[in-house]
This record gives C-alpha cells, sequence and structure tokens, in this order.
C-alpha cells in the first residue's frame, strides 16, 4: 500500500477511531479520512448509561483518544460532516454537502440509531432516548428535577438508567411487553435474578403490557396510559425499545443488507473494496457457524483491526466470542458467548445466586454455550476455554465451586 492511496471510514465512534488506529499500527501510511456527524471526536457509548450518567466520570475519560491523536497520526477527522452516497463504480463517497471523496477502501463504521415509540404523545417535551452523548446530558438534567421517571423496555439500556435514576432518588416504572426484563437475552433463569435486583431497589415492573399514549396535554409529559388502561404519572419517559442499524448508505449502494451490512469472517461486504464492523455489522462467526450482529463495546474494540487487516489485503477473521458488561447498583457482571433464544437447554449456577456472587452457565447438548459472571472476576479467560473447547461438561463439577474452572471437568 502506498502512501498515495486513500482510505475513508464513515462512522466516528469507536470502531471507526480504532480502525484508523489498527492501520496506521499495520503499517499503512496513507491517507485516513474519519467521517463523523456529531460534533465530538470518537468516544465510548458506555458511559453514558454508567458512570458518566451517574455523574462518576467526567466525559473526557470517554474519549478514544487524545484529541492531539488524530493530527500526529495524520488522520484528517472531519467532525459534522455526513455521507449521502457511495458510488462503487467510481469508488466516489459522495457527503451530504455535495462534495465528494474518493477511495481505494472504504468502511462502513455508521453504527445503529435507537427505536421512536409510535404513540401519541412520541414527540412531547420529557420524552428520552439514549445513543448519544447530548442524550445522556439530557437524562441527567431530567433526573435532577424530575419525582418518577417512566422506562419503556427492560433491556440493558432500560436497565442501567433505571439504576442510574433509583440512585439519584427518583422513583422508576419500568413497563415491558415480556415476562421479565431481559428475557429474551437471558432466559427466564437469570433474567428473574435481574428483576429480583431492580426491585429490592424499588423499581416498579409493569409486564406483559405496553404504552398506548405518553400523555402531555399541554406539550410536556405528565405520564403514560398502557394498553391494560392503567395511567402512570410521570415527568418524563425513557425509551429504550432497541436500536436498528444504520444501513442506509449501504442499502442505497446496493450491498447485502439483512439485520446489518452482511459480511464474512472477514468483514469484506460484497464488494472487495468495502468492509463493515461494529454495531452495523453482520458478521459470519467462524466459530459459531452462523451470521452474528452484536451491539456491543467488545466488537467496536476489536473488530477494526481485523476490518483494517482486510482493507489492506490480509485474511485475518474476527473470532472472538461475543461479550458484554453491565453494572447496576452493586451488581457487576461480563458475559461471554452466544445463545439464541430458546437455544438452551437449561442453565447451571455455581456460587450464591441470591448473594449475587455466582457465575451462570447456559448448555445445549451437554456443552457450555455461553456464560456470565456476577461479581466474581478474572475468570474471563477459564470460560472462554469451557465454551471453545467442545467439550461435554461434567454437571456437578460445574456447579461445584471447589472444583476449579481451569481444571479438566469433562464427562
Amino acid at each position: 500500500m502506498g502512501d498515495s492511496e486513500n482510505f475513508v471510514i464513515v462512522g466516528a465512534g469507536m470502531a471507526g477511531a480504532k480502525c484508523a488506529e489498527a492501520l496506521r499500527d499495520q503499517g499503512f501510511d496513507g491517507r485516513i479520512t474519519l467521517l463523523g456527524d456529531e460534533s465530538h471526536r470518537p468516544y465510548e457509548r458506555p458511559p453514558l448509561s454508567k458512570e458518566y450518567l451517574m455523574g462518576s466520570a467526567e466525559f473526557d475519560s470517554a474519549y478514544v483518544h487524545p484529541e492531539s491523536w488524530y493530527a500526529d497520526n495524520d488522520v484528517d477527522l472531519r467532525l459534522n460532516t455526513s455521507a449521502r452516497r457511495i458510488d462503487r463504480s467510481l469508488r466516489r463517497l459522495e457527503l451530504a454537502d455535495g462534495s465528494h471523496l474518493d477511495f481505494d477502501k472504504l468502511m462502513l463504521a455508521t453504527g445503529a440509531h435507537p427505536r421512536s415509540l409510535p404513540v401519541p404523545g412520541h414527540d412531547a417535551d420529557g420524552v428520552l432516548q439514549l445513543r448519544r452523548v447530548g442524550d445522556s446530558d439530557r437524562i441527567k438534567q431530567a433526573l435532577s428535577g424530575i419525582e418518577h421517571l417512566v422506562v419503556v423496555g427492560a433491556g440493558w439500556i432500560g436497565l442501567e438508567v433505571a439504576a442510574a435514576a433509583r440512585e439519584a432518588g427518583v422513583a422508576v416504572t419500568v413497563v415491558e411487553t415480556a415476562e421479565l426484563p431481559l428475557l429474551r437475552v437471558l432466559g427466564r433463569e437469570v433474567a428473574e435474578v435481574f428483576a429480583a435486583l431492580h426491585r429490592d431497589r424499588g423499581v416498579a415492573f409493569r409486564f406483559t403490557t405496553a404504552v398506548d399514549e405518553i400523555l402531555a396535554p399541554s406539550g410536556e409529559v405528565t405520564g403514560v396510559r398502557l394498553t391494560d388502561g392503567l395511567e402512570i404519572e410521570a415527568q418524563a419517559v425513557l425509551v429504550a425499545v432497541g436500536v436498528d442499524p444504520d444501513v442506509e448508505l449501504a442499502a442505497e449502494a446496493k450491498l447485502r443488507v439483512d439485520n446489518g451490512v452482511l459480511v464474512d469472517a472477514t468483514l469484506r461486504t460484497g464488494d472487495p473494496n468495502i468492509v463493515a464492523a461494529g454495531d452495523v455489522a453482520n458478521a459470519f462467526h467462524p466459530l459459531l457457524g452462523k451470521q452474528i450482529r452484536v451491539e456491543h463495546w467488545a466488537n467496536a474494540l476489536n473488530q477494526p483491526a481485523v476490518a483494517a487487516s482486510s482493507m489492506l489485503g490480509g485474511d485475518t477473521t474476527y473470532s472472538e466470542l461475543p461479550y458484554f458488561f453491565t453494572d447496576q447498583y452493586d451488581l457487576g457482571m461480563e458475559y461471554l458467548g452466544h445463545v439464541d433464544p430458546g437455544g438452551y437447554d437449561e442453565v447451571l449456577f455455581r456460587g450464591d445466586v441470591e448473594a449475587r456472587e455466582f457465575i451462570a452457565f447456559w448448555l445445549a447438548e451437554g456443552r457450555v454455550r455461553a456464560a456470565m459472571n456476577v461479581n466474581i472476576w478474572d475468570v474471563g479467560d477459564q470460560l472462554k476455554t469451557l465454551i471453545t473447547s467442545a467439550t461435554t461438561i461434567d454437571r456437578r463439577a460445574l456447579e461445584d465451586p471447589s472444583v476449579p474452572l481451569n481444571e479438566h471437568i469433562a464427562r
């Protein structure tokens, strides 16, 4: 790769910034242009629902690189800049302002955007979402001046904001269409743990129902009406009903799109000059043997090195197990692996579930497919070995804390 080549990255989040870093680390000395539609340089998103939202960390700690890094590494970072169209035949990217950039290789790191709630009152003052730093600032400001928050959706974002609100002394009601929080992700056995955690901290749940209307008679939120007829008074509503991958640019360019931009294990799209990584990438996972799109920090951190290698002509594959973490009240956990909803036979627990110090294992056909360590640390490598070893497990040994995880517990 010569110094006359231009690599363009669309999306100045963590994945985009890490791709620029990886390109330089892997020896690329050509031009790198990094485009972002926000006014902030690339930053990590987990603090927006965790320490930054709770006021325990400044936003500066969330930046991926110091401000000087981009100039020091000859990365042309263009903020407040959106891409409008990819011309694949010319290898040209048209920008929203009418200008264009020619590229030799292109990376799509366009991320995802939060889903809205299509009900009356959805645009009232006091209706909140969380994706960007400005959203976190608005939630933080709201929590300082309200008595009651309704959270719509009991996924990770909804529960983390609910925890932050309770820590701030705000009453919280969580509305969820399923029977338990995180039911689709974790299954009933572990979802019960998170339901109990939040109930113990005073969160009220309304399960198997949905918001029919956000009440805002004067343009400001006063509450919600549920589909079961119940009205709940509130001064703010957080809509946390998931995100959709931002595939508009890829779809218009006729790249393959299905729940994200479809890429192979090297993160290449059907066009050899275009790769994708992060929240937008639906990648073939060689260990799992299928396409998977993961909306978590670890993908944005680790996939870019593979994407950079592919841009440089390499054949590195991305085979890291899906990983995510959360911190809610005094519970910290890490999850490793992947299980589809209903795609396991049983969940085994090792440790004290009531004290919330345990490891949970999702088993299918006698093998560990995923594991979650709750308030137990430094076991990630051992759990990864259990998941990737394809070994049939001795159930009793797996449940017994006296049997070290790093010993063979195969049956």
